[in-house]
């Protein structure tokens, strides 16, 4: 890669130290307001009403996971995988970009704000339009990213069930929430992997580092991602989301910024060309605080209500069950809480929700792959001869039930 002066930029990372912006061409998307806007969106969403130190951001993540990815490909050069320098750079544009598509609040409003988008779906489409404005420079990137290209390990380091995504979080996230049962050995595990037919293995030596890997990562689901007060919490904003566009689209004249009130206002065509790209481009966490403090004082009470209690941290009450809960048992909490609130039927789907979480430590179908001292490549299942990691395939699922618990007057 050709560097000059421009190429030595370096960013202070708080996990890692001082990291450095490798090419031009990276330099030149992390500049690109499409990349910027990552800055203005918390990778965790509404955590930080439960760990106040959780207000890192998806930029953070992407430049963090772009350095181990550099690690990697080093650590892999070393063991002689050959990486020319166009697919180095190429990986590194494919995970520093492999959570562009993200909206504000990253997963919670996921599919809510743009109906049936998920954020690989937008993460594609700002590949395309990146790819355009860098005329074609991200060609090798996007197939990486999708898993067209003919070497697959590369995609496999971007998107697996032991990426470098995953392992840039857990350790981001465990820092900034102070969970140090999610804490990792990422070194130990770059400095294990290597490539065999074509995928990324570890060897046996490094077998406690993976089930130690898979064990923190069900552990900050649990503890962190999936924690009761972030449910509820994101439950909360989902409702206070969908009485807005249900207020939007009934001629309801909604405060707010342009492009966030026109998302609210309109179903968007799902397939053409995006041309509304640009404008959820513009969105961010910011749009979505901006329109709670202006909707705390309409005249709506689903709306006042909700964008007072998030300012005022007035979380729903959660009740979870390690067990399908009982619908008898639901109408009667229903009932209870309308009488409480005093709110009509209609009111009351916002401020009273159910539903299920589900967590898992390892997939079988996406195997993490062993190499054994003996030269075979086995399914870490296999390989570790571990109780822990078979209990770990287990999917293991919990009911929720979140409600109100007070309202102020009208």
């Amino acid at each position: 890669m050709n560097r000059t002066l421009k190429s030595y930029k370096i960013i202070n990372d708080p996990v890692y130290g001082f990291i450095n912006i490798p090419s031009e061409l990276i330099f030149a998307v992390i500049d690109h307001p499409y990349f910027q806007r990552l800055r203005r969106i918390k990778q965790l969403g509404l955590t930080d009403m439960v760990y106040p130190g959780a207000l890192h951001t998806r930029f953070h993540h992407a430049i963090g996971a772009m350095h181990l990815m550099s690690i990697t490909l080093d650590q892999l050069r070393n063991k002689g995988i050959e990486i020319s320098e166009i697919e180095y750079e190429a990986a590194l544009l494919a995970i520093l970009l492999h959570d562009i598509g993200h909206g504000p609040f990253s997963h919670a409003l996921e599919s809510i704000l743009l109906e049936g988008q998920h954020h690989e779906t937008l993460s594609i489409l700002f590949f395309d339009e990146l790819n355009k404005q860098f005329h074609g420079q991200l060609s090798l990137a996007r197939k990486i990213f999708v898993g067209s290209y003919e070497r697959k390990f590369f995609h496999q380091l971007v998107s697996s069930q032991l990426d470098i995504d995953r392992l840039d979080y857990l350790q981001r996230d465990c820092f900034f929430t102070g969970v140090s049962e999610g804490t990792i050995g990422a070194d130990r595990i770059i400095k294990m992997m290597t490539i065999v037919n074509d995928e990324v293995v570890i060897e046996e030596k490094g077998i406690y580092s993976i089930e130690n890997f898979l064990n923190a990562r069900r552990l900050m689901y649990w503890q962190v991602y999936l924690h009761k007060t972030t449910v509820c919490a994101e439950k909360m904003l989902i409702n206070l989301i969908l009485r807005a566009k249900h207020l939007g689209r009934s001629g309801y004249p909604l405060p707010g910024s342009i492009e966030f009130i026109g998302f609210l206002k309109k179903d968007l065509p799902k397939t053409g060309k995006p041309d509304w790209l640009d404008d959820f481009a513009q969105l961010d966490d910011l749009d979505i605080w901006g329109a709670i403090k202006l909707w705390k004082d309409l005249d709506d009470l689903v709306l006042s209500q909700i964008s007072k209690m998030f300012l005022t941290r007035n979380l729903y009450k959660i009740h979870l069950s390690n067990q399908p809960l009982i619908t008898s048992k639901v109408a009667e909490m229903k009932s209870k809480v309308q009488k409480k609130l005093m709110v009509s039927d209609e009111e009351l789907n916002y401020f009273f929700s159910e539903g299920e979480i589900s967590n898992y430590g390892y997939l079988k179908e996406n195997k993490i792959l062993i190499l054994t001292k003996k030269g075979e490549v086995l399914d870490v299942a296999a390989a570790a001869d571990l109780p822990n990691i078979k209990a770990m395939s287990k999917i293991v699922k919990k009911y929720y039930a979140c409600h109100a618990k007070n309202i102020t007057l009208r």
